[in-house]
């Protein structure tokens, strides 16, 4: 998937030499907390940084950030999104190296600015990833007059490795098991053009489960 530069895969004793040149980008994986989430959710990240002199890792300069899965989960859990997701990456860090004065990409409610385009186009989501509320087509109908549909796994990995046009898929991070607090994000990325075209967090709470909302759908509507 990844194409906009060569690629090596190393150890972590090969990225300690080379993290201080400016030469080299990394994509890597990162742990990370919320000070606010009082649940003490961990989440995986996955990172692009450039190599520069700095002594924590977390200064290294960041080129984009985006949720992968709660840690601790099996990449099996998560790996059929990680097409999508690094051709994602790959298209906002040709973006940025082409008009550096829109480094505020990074972070990724700018993209936010594409929600209008999302009802021209299907909406692809697995049936866990859905709050209860929006558990079946008829709920979702009669909130989003777009086209939405529950799908596979296998049906979303062969959409994404198609390209099939005119197509989003959900990607959606929050805490494993029946989690009743938390954080939980959701991003909604093109198939064909690795655009993001949405994305939003929320506090898991007895009114906001861990899934897509009625309210992101609601959103989403407000532009049909």
């Amino acid at each position: 998937y990844w194409t906009l530069t060569p690629f090596e895969f190393i150890d972590g004793e090969e990225f300690g030499l080379r993290r201080n040149n400016p030469d080299y980008s990394f994509i890597m994986l990162t742990e990370t907390t919320f000070d606010k989430d009082k649940s003490g959710s961990v989440f995986n990240f996955i990172n692009l940084v450039q190599g520069k002199n700095v002594k924590d890792i977390g200064k290294m300069p960041e080129i984009c950030s985006v949720p992968l899965s709660p840690a601790g989960e099996g990449d099996l859990d998560y790996g059929y999104k990680m097409g999508a997701i690094l051709l994602f990456m790959q298209e906002h860090a040709a973006l940025i190296v082409a008009e550096p004065s829109k480094t505020g990409r990074r972070f990724l409610s700018f993209y936010n600015e594409n929600i209008p385009r999302v009802i021209d186009k299907t909406i692809l989501v697995r049936q866990e990833d859905l709050s209860p509320e929006i558990a079946d087509p008829d709920k979702m109908r009669a909130i989003y007059p777009g086209k939405i549909e529950i799908v596979t796994e296998e049906e979303m990995v062969r959409t994404i490795e198609e390209k099939i046009p005119e197509t989003v898929v959900l990607h959606k991070v929050g805490p494993s098991g029946d989690a009743g607090e938390g954080y939980c994000f959701k991003m909604l990325i093109g198939a064909d053009d690795a655009v993001m075209y949405y994305y939003n967090s929320h506090r898991i709470d007895g009114q906001n489960p861990n899934g897509l909302l009625p309210a992101d759908l609601k959103r989403l509507a407000r532009f049909r």
